[in-house]
């Protein structure tokens, strides 16, 4: 998913009219200094409200549900659970496994401050006795964090921008300088010669306490506090000491681990890597925000580092790049038997054979595939906000709530039929999550517990949902960098992880090839996987890997037998593409020392 401009604007302004008054959090390293020149941060925490340990009690005759303040009727029947809070304040839907040792559902959270949408958390309750079970719920964590840098600039006036780890929101704002009168201060964008540079804020300057209070006509106000050297606004501290590889550490997630000489690699790129993220100057919102980087080889994990305040433990946005495990899961639909295939016709399935009366004949032909490939032939382009079927529209402009619906009465492109073209579009996939629940019989949130997070040991992730319920398979899940990993190391071995099969190898092989050619760009696509050739020593080496709005990457190099995932927060900004250009060819790829190992 690439969050759209407007929805990016429209989320922000969500999140300043449910902060209220302002507040700051010392302990995110905001110190001391003097004067409006430097580094000022402020975190804002919004909950979630509810959250933590979770009861479910049952008799004969009742179903209680237990967290935090509510204790609440839940509904039982067929061996499934589910209650919901009052005022919105969450829900919970799960089913009774393993003769009743487990139940397994997902946590429903309310809309968050960062997307204005709801997220799906999976959640374990085990048996404490007769009719008693307990877990935790662990919604996903409703944070953000402005900073606004500083500068004198030589004609003595203050230039200045805001980086904002969270969605980026900076990079939209395009704000300039800092202008003062007095104590009085506001944030102005560029100016041109047709229209004078926009007020995105204005405030005040307290110097008693070093502190500054921006007014935004986006919500109210906000207090900022100058950084310390060992605020998250750096990469690894203002000052960092001298990198030193230290392996990755075995956390019972399912990944063998190991250290860069036993895979055949070097140390000294990788050093190198980490000292060139270091060394980012913090000049401009344009600068590479990586966040976090990987790498497998043989199967072991040996590289593993993170920046800027995130860590393992941490769920990463991947935006886009969540669109490859919708491609991982209609895969495993398919091994598990549905009677579902890339040749099933799409229409047929979800109308069940009673086709409307005055439906376009091409869509009769459309199938899987041609969702799989983006070349469906619908009137989309997400690179063009204005055609019908562009997720700007789906998200932003779109009065129906069913997404499913919606897409499947868009009208296909004058010119085109399915297969002819293809052009990159959110509404594919997302639809493919439709087919998928269709052919099994099942929630896809069920689906994707049984037939992935379960197998490939995932953890703490969260399913970005549409307003029906559904999770949106177009992209913008949250996921443990290692666990999102794990998706390009089952593509590796052929569709298994850790001696289980997932996905058939005739269909892992399919999906990883470059069948396609994507409109407006110079790379293949296969099933929603991009596939190109990087440069490595006197030749090329083919990946292919998925990629997320940002700098959020899991790159597979079969050649290698290698596996390379990024995070980052350059959303909406094109110095993402730093990563692959440099990072992935000048640093992970030069670390290679033998390739028969």
């Amino acid at each position: 998913m690439n969050m759209s401009r407007k929805s990016l604007a429209g989320a922000f302004s969500l999140a300043v009219a449910a902060l209220g008054c302002a507040v700051v959090l010392r302990s995110q390293g905001f110190g001391q200094a003097q004067g409006l020149e430097g580094v000022w941060g402020a975190k804002r925490h919004f909950g979630p409200e509810v959250q933590g340990k979770l009861e479910i009690l049952r008799d004969d005759q009742n179903c209680r549900a237990i967290i935090a303040q509510y204790n609440v009727e839940c509904v039982h029947h067929n061996r499934r659970i589910s209650f919901d809070l009052p005022s919105d304040k969450g829900s919970f839907t799960g089913r009774l496994q393993e003769n009743g040792a487990v139940i397994r559902g997902f946590w429903i959270q309310p809309p968050t401050v960062n997307t204005g949408a709801k997220f799906a958390s999976p959640v374990v309750l085990r048996s404490q006795g007769k009719d008693d079970w307990q877990g935790e719920v662990v919604p996903l964590q409703n944070e953000f964090t402005l900073y606004l840098v500083v500068s004198r600039r030589p004609d003595g006036s203050m230039g200045a921008f805001i980086r904002n780890p969270d969605r980026n929101i900076g990079v939209l704002w395009k704000v300039d300088r800092l202008e003062q009168d007095g104590n009085r201060i506001k944030l102005v964008g560029q100016s041109t010669e047709q229209k004078p540079g926009r007020v995105f804020a204005e405030g005040i300057y307290h110097p008693d306490d070093n502190r500054i209070s921006l007014y935004t006509n986006r919500g109210g106000t906000y207090d900022f506090e100058p950084v310390s050297d060992d605020s998250s606004f750096y990469a690894r501290g203002k000052n960092p000491t001298p990198y030193e590889y230290r392996p990755p550490i075995a956390e019972g997630d399912g990944w063998k681990v190991g250290r860069l000489e036993e895979v055949g690699m070097e140390r000294g790129p990788i050093a190198e890597l980490v000292h060139t993220i270091d060394s980012v100057p913090a000049k401009s919102v344009h600068d590479p925000y990586v966040h976090g980087f990987l790498v497998a080889r043989h199967g072991k994990l040996v590289a593993e580092e993170y920046f800027y305040g995130f860590s393992k433990f941490k769920p990463h946005d991947t935006r886009s790049a969540s669109k490859s495990v919708t491609a991982t899961l209609f895969g495993a639909v398919m091994e598990n038997g549905a009677k579902l295939s890339p040749s099933t016709k799409v229409y047929d399935l979800l109308y069940q054979g009673k086709l409307p009366d005055d439906i376009d004949p091409r869509k009769k032909e459309m199938t899987v595939e041609h969702l799989l490939t983006m070349s469906s032939g619908y009137d989309c382009d997400d690179s063009n906000g204005s055609r019908p079927g562009s997720e700007d529209v789906l998200l932003d402009e779109q009065k129906d709530p069913d997404y499913y619906r919606y897409t499947l009465q868009l009208p296909l492109d004058p010119k085109l039929k399915p297969g002819q073209e293809a052009v990159y579009c959110s509404i594919n996939p997302n639809l493919v999550g439709d087919v998928i629940a269709t052919a099994a019989n099942k929630p896809l949130p069920e689906l994707f517990s049984d037939l992935l997070a379960g197998p490939l040991q995932l953890r703490d992730y969260h399913l970005y949902l549409q307003p029906t319920g559904e999770p949106y398979m177009g992209g913008g899940i949250y996921w443990l960098p290692r666990d999102f990993m794990k998706f390009g190391q089952l593509m590796l071995n052929g569709g298994v992880w850790n001696g289980k099969r997932i996905v058939g190898k005739e269909y892992e092989a399919r999906a990883s090839s470059p069948l396609v050619a994507i409109r407006g760009t110079t790379k293949k696509y296969g099933y929603l996987w991009w596939v190109t050739d990087f440069p490595y020593r006197d030749r090329t080496v083919r990946s292919y890997y998925a990629d997320g709005n940002g700098g959020n990457y899991v790159l597979v190099f079969p050649e290698l037998d290698m596996v390379v995932a990024f995070n980052a927060g350059n959303y909406a900004d094109h110095a993402v593409r730093v990563i692959l250009n440099e990072y992935v060819p000048k640093f992970i790829l030069a670390a290679l020392k033998d390739e028969s190992r």
